[in-house]
């Protein structure tokens, strides 16, 4: 059967061909997506983690009880992964085991571009690259057959535009693959001893899967003026921009395939080296004695695309602008009409506290017009960072800084942030943003929602009485869209002589439970004075329309098909202007 797939589509079908038992993961785009197609198939397990690590962890655990297993994630999220990861490759498999690591070159959706190529070298994993849909597919199937074959895990990287783009792909029926469970002490317990032997195999297995790259990687002989070596999307560049070139195509990137390129270098007049972020084929490719152009022309930040890489390297413009098309205009990011995130933010703007941000939806109040947020580091880092200016800054500390997190980042990794917070002393206040879903990602299931990615109902996670295990003696709930409540509830954690856990009762504006009520309009323009403050709080739902009436410069509008009706922008209008409009 034929089909047009995403490249995450087309992985998750792979994943269900090779009979892959248990699949587990955590949310991060552009990874997101293969365990939501993937548990449509009922005789896969799929879980969502509470964080990268365990859900690692776990496919190990399956992998040695001879089953097929996969652990999802983006790239940030192996840098979680990253301790049992590097054992994982000194341990290797029983059952094939495939981490899939989904870059995200241009930062769309990350805190960082890092080049998650360097893992697989400093692992001494292999590593394959898919260049379109059909190939991600086909790929995976063959991950499974390296992994068993090799005895070892294998790192599965894509990149933004192969996990969301869309090409047709040839799928196949499903493969059952079972081996017995053995107790092999030597081989899964990594006492030094153990770890010392298991070291000696890795170093012997890395020259055989050489001699595998230089297998699957296959030169596509053309024109001898130009070669080019590429891997994953920028292959599709690359062809694209140099139709007559020689090209080599890796699709396993790790160990790089010495004779092939050594075989296309020989017979090319130009070497090109063709790849993302950094020189990670280029310096191996120098390193081999091999003259090539690569990042002295091509650009180290951000992604390629066919105009990038026309322009780098052959200083022509490939621009593919349709005459009569207007420019659209520009959107950036922002929160979401009625989102329960806004209120908080906006009561904390009016304070002179700073705010330790974290990885979430909330992370767009730091940007204007509502400007709240001062700081975003990594998943869980709002506790540790709060804690650690609560100690710098001494006595007078409390209420000068609040930590903020998000429901599914604080089971993530912010309960031992938590905790060291209790330990230590600290008089944080940790402001838990409970929306029930981990939304950023698009509205995933985690511990705190009652519910598994299979949809079956579970034990929901309580926030409130894990604050209090860990032994923080105030936790308050308060009502986000309430900003008298909102202050209120700031007020009382930093008038506690402790530790202090606050915690908003809203879900998500795009959960299921919606607010029900009146949209909101500017019900007496004559009341309204223009002062603005009603744009101030950044709801897509409010613009303004000039000229006004009237004489006026501008009228504030709000747009019945936006509003939710969370009545902020009620609370913040000092003129009785903004009302509750009856359909």
């Amino acid at each position: 059967m034929r089909k047009l797939l995403s490249g995450n589509e087309a992985i998750a079908e792979a994943l269900y061909e090779a009979g892959v038992k248990v699949a587990a993961g955590y949310p991060g785009t552009p990874s997101s997506e293969i365990l939501l197609n993937l548990v449509a198939h009922g005789e896969v397990h799929s879980e969502w983690c509470p964080n990268e690590k365990v859900a690692l962890e776990v496919a190990f655990g399956a992998s040695v009880a001879g089953r097929r297993s996969v652990a999802v994630m983006k790239h940030v999220g192996l840098n979680v992964a990253a301790d049992p990861f590097f054992t994982f490759a000194y341990v290797g498999v029983t059952g094939g085991c495939v981490v899939i690591t989904a870059d995200d070159p241009g930062m769309h959706s990350s805190q960082n571009e890092q080049d998650n190529r360097h893992y697989a070298r400093a692992a001494k994993v292999p590593m394959l690259e898919p260049t379109d849909s059909q190939e991600a597919h086909d790929l995976m199937l063959r991950a499974y057959d390296i992994s068993e074959a090799f005895d070892t895990p294998v790192l599965y990287r894509t990149t933004t535009r192969i996990a969301h783009s869309k090409t047709p792909v040839e799928l196949g029926s499903r493969t059952e693959h079972e081996k017995a469970v053995e107790h092999q002490r030597a081989k899964y317990v990594m006492v030094p001893g153990n770890a010392k032997a298991r070291h000696k195999l890795i170093e012997e297995r890395l020259p055989k899967l050489r001699g595998l790259s230089n297998e699957l990687n296959t030169v596509e002989w053309r024109g001898r003026d130009v070669g080019i070596i590429a891997d994953g999307v920028a292959y599709q560049y690359a062809r694209e921009v140099f139709p007559d070139a020689s090209t080599l195509k890796l699709v396993m990137s790790h160990p790089l395939p010495d004779a092939r390129i050594r075989e296309l270098a020989a017979a090319v007049k130009q070497l090109y080296v063709v790849e993302e972020l950094d020189p990670f084929i280029e310096e191996q490719v120098r390193a081999m004695g091999i003259s090539c152009v690569g990042k002295d022309k091509l650009p180290l930040l951000g992604e390629l695309s066919p105009e990038v890489v026309a322009k780098s390297l052959l200083g022509t413009d490939k621009s593919r602008k349709v005459e009569g098309l207007p420019e659209l205009p520009p959107r950036p990011p922002v929160l979401c009409p009625g989102c329960p995130h806004r209120g908080i933010f906006l009561v904390l703007a009016k304070r002179d506290i700073f705010v330790y941000g974290d990885i979430g939806c909330y992370t767009l109040s730091s940007a204007p017009p509502i400007s709240a947020m001062d700081t975003c580091l990594c998943m869980g880092a709002s506790i540790g960072g709060a804690h650690g200016m609560d100690m710098a800054l001494g006595e007078e500390r409390k209420g000068r800084v609040v930590g903020v997190i998000g429901d599914s980042t604080f089971i993530h990794s912010g309960i031992t942030g938590l905790l060291n917070v209790v330990y230590n002393r600290g008089m944080s206040t940790i402001i838990v943003l409970d929306n029930r879903t981990t939304a950023m990602t698009g509205g995933q299931n985690h511990p705190g929602t009652g519910f598994t990615l299979m949809g079956e109902p579970t034990h929901r996670l309580d926030i409130e009485a894990i604050a209090r295990a860990l032994g923080v003696e105030l936790v308050h709930h308060f009502d986000p869209y309430d900003l008298k409540a909102t202050g209120e509830a700031l007020d009382r954690a930093f008038a506690h002589k402790g530790p202090t856990v606050l915690i908003t009762t809203r879900p998500c504006v795009l959960a299921p439970a919606r607010i029900t009520g009146d949209h909101v309009a500017v019900s007496d323009k004559r009341a309204c004075k223009r002062c603005a403050a009603c744009l101030k709080i950044g709801c897509p739902a409010i613009s303004k329309v000039t000229p006004g009436t009237d004489g006026k410069k501008f009228d504030v509008v709000v747009s019945e098909d936006l509003c939710v009706g969370c009545d902020v922008c009620v609370q913040v209008c000092k003129f009785d202007a903004m009302r509750r409009s009856p359909p």
